[in-house]
């Protein structure tokens, strides 16, 4: 349930609603706002206690009981939409976000031609994958290590923050050396002993959306990343599995006026991935604005021939230059800038 305090409501007030919850052994998460102070009562049973017994407590103004499945992603805990400040970058506020660059780190000039496009053509953040989740064994696996070092060294040089994905717990130590945000990937979006770590941190997280994930389930899993105390993190649609096999996945444009609806977290759009073809990668996007995303993640390729992974839908240079500019009239019919 959600506990909102009145307006200059005092710490001891506060500490009144925290100390009855515990005393019912529930867990507690306290938002605290510009204006008001609004506690989160966390547990299984908390639909077996009564509302008015935080209702009486002095200071609080009113309590809702939240029947979602998910709590502190909900617009209930937090009504205004959240922003997550990266290295300067504001994710969830009036400026579209792009994130762009090569799904794999290949090469430090690789990695330069792209940035040097990305940072002409007005993208704020530099993606690239160092660790590879792979269908198959055998494919290519990401440089690892070597490509985060390349990653930091094109960092330094460009100012460009970057994302990367994580696929081992093992690696959040040196994620959160080299990394600016630490990308969860669709297979990970349940991977709970993951989520439990990266709750601990104060790195910002991008959760993406599972193959075949509900918007509920989701969210829910955003609770987790929020649960051990990380407020920072990021939504990004990729598409569901559903049986159109003319692109990769099919996009849930629809997700985004719903999490807009019902949450507070910023999301973001991969298009890539969801066309699963460079050919369709232009439409999505400009779908996505218009929609109301916060932003995008796109991959980039100087040569997608010779890409190792993800080729067919990666957006040569020229290519990434012509949608920048078509995107940026859809971004202001919408009222936001690029």
């Amino acid at each position: 349930m959600i506990v909102e305090m009145k307006r200059g409501a005092s710490q001891e007030q506060i500490d009144g609603v925290v100390e009855r919850a515990h005393s019912f052994g529930f867990d507690v998460q306290l938002n605290l706002g510009t204006e008001k102070v609004v506690v989160a009562v966390l547990g299984s049973d908390t639909g077996k206690v009564h509302t008015d017994v935080f209702a009486v407590l002095p200071g609080v103004q009113s309590v809702t009981r939240v029947m979602k499945p998910y709590k502190l992603a909900s617009r209930e805990f937090h009504p205004r939409p959240s922003k997550v400040n990266v290295s300067g970058v504001e994710i969830g506020g009036q400026r579209i976000v792009v994130m762009a660059g090569p799904c794999a780190v290949e090469s430090e000039q690789q990695l330069i031609e792209t940035a040097v496009a990305v940072q002409e053509c007005g993208g704020l953040i530099l993606r690239g994958g160092a660790f590879k989740p792979r269908t198959s064994p055998f494919s290519f696996q990401g440089l690892g290590k070597d490509a985060l070092e390349m990653l930091s060294k094109v960092k330094s040089e460009f100012g460009l923050p970057v994302i990367t994905e994580i696929v081992d717990v093992h690696d959040i130590e040196l994620m959160i050396e080299y990394a600016d945000i630490i990308q969860v990937g669709a297979r990970n979006m349940q991977n709970f002993s993951l989520l439990k770590e990266l709750s601990k941190l104060k790195h910002p997280v991008l959760l993406k959306r599972g193959l075949s994930a509900t918007v509920t389930e989701w969210l829910t899993a955003a609770d987790y990343l929020m649960a051990g105390g990380n407020r920072r993190v990021i939504l990004c649609e990729r598409g569901i599995r559903t049986y159109e096999d003319s692109v990769r996945f099919s996009m849930d444009i629809s997700s985004i006026a719903v999490v807009k609806n019902v949450s507070h977290l910023p999301i973001i759009v991969d298009p890539s991935h969801a066309a699963g073809n460079a050919l369709y990668v232009p439409s999505l996007a400009k779908a996505a604005i218009a929609a109301g995303a916060d932003g995008l993640l796109i991959e980039v390729h100087p040569d997608p021939a010779q890409a190792l992974v993800d080729g067919l839908q990666s957006l040569n240079i020229p290519a990434f230059k012509k949608l920048m500019a078509e995107l940026k009239p859809i971004a202001e019919a919408v009222g936001r800038s690029m």
